[in-house]
């Protein structure tokens, strides 16, 4: 499929959701201005010196509340980044941590500029100096701004900007928090790199858990009879593919990427079509399965679920119409424009918004921040303790039975809890209780007309992030 670019109004598109939940809530003349506003943006342009060449990187890193310490955000490369895009996903951020109730405020950033393009040293020398140009400024500090990565970025990048952290800050005890996303060797916690599709997975799961959702959705069973169409097959598409497959055995009919989409309408194998894409670039010539050329037109193939896992305003104006799902998954940050999502409600389809579904990587990463500031492995001081109560759990139940107790019963409760035990109980803990609000203030505030999920989690992360700067003096 050709590469969509972000519209230059996509801080405005979020700013007018936004004032959906807004017009709800009464409160004082400006209010709604001061919580939408950006608290502050740096632009940095940088020269990195290769072999025969000079170039000049821009750069951005915006933070929209600081209303909670520190503030949090990943940090994108992508040709695509602006200003406009940086603003937007911070606001989103602030609004995500809310929901989720993950003390962070929001920030977001990023460069200007396509990986693929530059091999692994270009990539360190360019991400190092950027690093350099955001700390030297307090745009990156493990107690006030904490990057995690995003499009276009990975661990390695977080660990070379830990590294680059504490070069300019060997006396910061708190170093290795400077960031989250990290590989594990160096700080990082089992389960980040897997959790926003996880956590996509868990959103879902308590959907579905709700009858009433599901009715209201226009669907009927339970997850694994839905069909669905993922779009994008990126780190958050794949793991989430994974478990839908995996452990729900779900059926994928569609994949779409970014050269075309697969058509199967008995299912894709998504490790397989991962594996090839790995080996040749991209999903065309997949064996047994159909391809489509322009894949952008797969968002409107009849399906029951869709789940735009990629990037921003791929759902708009001028194909809402079109789309023939029952319930939309944004798995991406802001993949329905603000003229789709109107179009979408009128039509009866239900959004699942990406300030709820797409917060499992926050939430993961806070887990992160959380076991760096403790200088502590999560689970560390318990878990012998937990296999030996569950040794003598076992015990009795033997000398109670006088039989044996099983064998999966016997592992299960003497291994002790794994800090990727936690981490995962802990997330789908914090995305059912999320969702549990969500329908809750839905059912509360609505009408003579339905409350949408998206307004519904805007009053919530809106509200709470008023009480707090409230209490801090602020609006």
């Amino acid at each position: 499929m050709t590469e969509e670019h972000v519209p230059e109004g996509f801080a405005a598109s979020v700013a007018r959701m936004v004032d959906q939940a807004l017009s709800r809530l009464q409160l004082p003349e400006g209010t709604g201005d001061a919580l939408k506003a950006c608290a502050s943006v740096i632009q940095v342009s940088f020269p990195v010196r290769f072999r025969e060449r000079i170039e000049v990187f821009t750069g951005w890193r915006a933070v929209h509340s600081a209303h909670r310490l520190p503030v949090k955000g990943g940090l994108r490369y992508s040709p695509d980044m602006n200003q406009d895009h940086a603003e937007a996903l911070a606001a989103l951020m602030s609004y995500k941590c809310a929901v989720v109730d993950v003390p962070f405020g929001g920030s977001k950033g990023g460069l200007r500029l396509d990986p693929r393009h530059y091999d692994e040293p270009c990539l360190e020398k360019i991400t190092r100096s950027f690093a350099r140009e955001l700390i030297r400024r307090g745009y990156i500090s493990p107690a006030e701004n904490v990057p995690a990565p995003d499009m276009g970025t990975t661990q390695r990048e977080m660990a070379w900007i830990l590294d680059t952290y504490r070069d300019l800050h060997p006396e910061d005890l708190n170093h290795i928090a400077c960031v989250t996303g990290k590989p594990v060797e160096l700080g990082g916690v089992p389960g980040r790199l897997e959790a926003t599709g996880r956590g996509t997975h868990y959103a879902l799961e308590a959907f579905f858990s709700n009858p009433d959702a599901v009715r209201q959705a226009g669907l009927q069973g339970k997850l694994a009879d839905q069909r669905i169409v993922l779009q994008g097959l990126g780190n958050v598409g794949y793991h989430l593919g994974l478990l839908l497959q995996q452990k729900d055995k779900v059926p994928i009919i569609a994949i779409i990427e970014r050269d075309g989409a697969l058509f199967d309408e008995n299912g894709l194998d998504v490790a397989a079509v991962k594996e090839y894409m790995q080996r040749t670039g991209g999903v065309e010539g997949f064996p047994g399965a159909r391809f489509e050329r322009e894949g952008a037109r797969i968002l409107e193939a009849e399906c029951d679920i869709l789940i735009p896992a990629a990037r921003e305003a791929v759902i708009h104006r001028d194909n809402a119409e079109r789309i023939q799902a029952r319930l939309i998954v944004e798995a991406a940050n802001g993949p329905c424009t603000w003229e789709a999502d109107q179009i979408l409600r009128a039509r009866g389809i239900t959004i699942l918004p990406d300030l709820f579904v797409n917060a499992g990587g926050v939430v993961v990463s806070y887990f992160e921040w959380i076991r760096n500031i403790g200088h502590i492995r999560l689970g560390r001081l318990q878990r012998r303790h937990d296999a030996i109560r569950g040794q003598h759990v076992i015990s009795a139940i033997e000398m109670l039975t006088n039989r044996s107790a099983p064998d999966w019963l016997h592992d299960s409760l003497t291994r002790g809890t794994n800090e990727i035990d936690l981490v995962r109980s802990a997330l789908d803990d914090t995305m059912r209780l999320a969702f549990q609000e969500i329908f809750e203030t839905r059912e509360i505030e609505s009408n003579s007309e339905a409350l949408d999920y998206r307004t519904a989690a805007y009053l919530i992360a809106l509200r709470k992030i008023m009480r707090a700067r409230m209490d801090l003096g602020v609006v």
